[in-house]
């Protein structure tokens, strides 16, 4: 039962933000639309990245199990991490593009760095990727990087909507929140409580917000960028 309702929702997840991706690409270049784009962009890679994780252990749980194919998951999850991190830069740039940031040097090359070292953490043998169990202090290590990301863009997400009454994307700090809030405890106790995982659903519902609210984007009006 684990395997077929978890596969289909993986299915679905998986089809919708890539699909939704494909067509936010397509109406970006038709309309000349960077924002929109980056979000079709940004939703593709997150869809594609999962992919690599999601589709061995849907292989695994209708065939030997997850331990038997803890290689192919391992590889998987390493491609998740980083194609995340990366996922969370697209954002950013996001970020700077809807609401016309210009300079900010500093805070770009803190958000750049975050995640150049929260990549390099994710490549060191210590993670033991192939490994059915992995080191949990090791999972806590390259995730630190990764959450002060998260936390930085959610206040400038929080700045810049709340400054603009941006209605497209008023919910886009509380969507980031809610999934590094489903997520830190699978980080932090997964290993020791199996059931804990569940909190993976509503994690991944979250980024599906995210990207129907790109989907869903509209322009903020041209007098907002001159009033800046």
């Amino acid at each position: 039962m684990q395997a077929i309702m978890e596969t289909i929702f993986d299915s679905i997840y998986l089809l919708t933000v890539i699909t939704l991706g494909v067509i936010m690409i397509k109406k970006g270049k038709a309309n000349n639309d960077n924002q929109y784009k980056l979000f079709g962009i940004m939703a593709i890679l997150l869809g594609s990245g999962d992919a690599f994780h999601l589709v061995p252990r849907a292989y695994a749980l209708f065939t030997i199990g997850l331990e038997a194919n803890a290689v192919a998951l391992g590889v998987g999850k390493l491609i998740t991490s980083i194609t995340m991190t990366v996922f969370y830069i697209v954002l950013y740039v996001i970020w700077k593009k809807r609401y016309n940031i210009i300079g900010h040097k500093l805070l770009t090359t803190i958000i750049y760095s975050l995640a150049i070292i929260r990549i390099a953490l994710c490549l060191f043998p210590q993670n033991e990727w192939l490994s059915y169990s992995t080191p949990m202090f090791w999972s806590i290590y390259r995730n630190i990087p990764f959450a002060i990301m998260g936390i930085i863009i959610i206040f400038l997400f929080y700045k810049e909507v709340k400054k603009y009454n941006d209605k497209s994307l008023r919910f886009m700090s509380l969507a980031i929140t809610m999934s590094f809030g489903f997520y830190i405890p699978v980080v932090l106790w997964a290993q020791t409580m199996n059931w804990i995982g569940i909190l993976m659903i509503p994690k991944t519902l979250m980024y599906v917000w995210i990207v129907i609210m790109g989907y869903k984007m509209k322009k903020l009006n041209e007098n907002i960028y001159r009033s800046k």
